[in-house]
């Protein structure tokens, strides 16, 4: 719009001053994902169970079900975590169960009663350092993102069998003898694994984990593995709900001439919750 004014000169016409032209808005950028990531997968693992447990050259063995093992079940508790930076990271695995039942029996005419009390305890705890190749560990991605992820680190076992038995009598002379013996063994192993992962489709994925422990660094024999299998599929943007098949043994044996050992393997349906933060 042009202004008109009056003056000596004539009237004065007043031009609008040119516009300068804007700087261009800069777009904004998406936020860089963080440096680190972690996961937390809650987990249970209730398997068939078949475990020889040897005491100076006497042996116990023991075969059970999964519907024997959750009615004789005292506790269980697993987790598996890890954090990560860039490619390299952390990873922890604990688990830990004790088993346990009690028998009794009378004779025919009542004269005697033979109960025992038999208690077995088992737990690993794996600490690695990993690497990963590929994309990033996610609840969710595109059909196709894979990744594979070596570890190495250490493995601590734990063994333990607690054996009670009492033998009584129940006529007048009132005989009673009672016995307790126990095994329990903790040592460390080395471990190396790996584990893969790739989507199917952006909520499905299938999974794979396998890893050696031991090469009987810490007695005559010393070998621990696991191998697992499964799928996960997201629920909601940051979880994961994983259904596997997994197998898991344990050896150890001091190689003594009345030995003394430990060994157990166990395969059948592991079910966990994967968080990703």
């Amino acid at each position: 719009m042009s202004l008109v004014c009056a003056g000596y000169g004539g009237p004065v016409v007043a031009q609008p001053a040119e516009s300068v032209p804007s700087e261009p808005v800069a777009a904004s950028t998406a936020a860089a994902p963080d440096a680190w990531n972690y996961t937390v997968e809650l987990y249970g693992f209730v398997p068939w169970v078949q475990s020889t447990t040897t005491v100076r050259g006497f042996e116990a063995d023991t075969d059970l079900a999964p519907g024997q093992i959750l009615n004789l079940m005292k506790f269980a508790a697993s987790a598996r975590a890890s954090a990560e930076r860039e490619r390299l990271g952390l990873l922890v695995d604990l688990a830990f169960n004790k088993v346990g039942g009690t028998q009794s029996r009378s004779t025919r005419r009542g004269l005697l009663t033979g109960s025992s009390d038999v208690t077995s305890s088992n737990g690993v705890y794996d600490l690695a350092l990993r690497y990963r190749f590929g994309q990033r560990e996610a609840a969710r991605g595109r059909a196709g993102d894979w990744s594979l992820i070596p570890y190495a680190g250490v493995r601590v076992v734990e063994a333990g069998l607690d054996v009670e038995a009492e033998l009584k009598g129940n006529g007048r002379f009132g005989l009673r003898y009672r016995n307790e013996g126990s095994l329990q063994r903790t040592w460390a192993q080395a471990l190396l694994g790996t584990q893969a992962s790739i989507f199917l489709t952006p909520e499905l994925r299938l999974f794979a984990r396998g890893d050696v422990g031991g090469f009987g660094l810490a007695g005559a024999t010393d070998l621990s593995g696991n191998a697992q299998v499964g799928v996960g599929y997201a629920v909601g943007n940051n979880t994961d709900l994983n259904v596997s098949w997994r197998y898991q043994g344990i050896a150890w044996n001091n190689g003594a001439e009345r030995s003394t050992g430990f060994s157990t393997d166990q395969n059948g349906i592991e079910v966990g919750l994967k968080f990703f933060f």
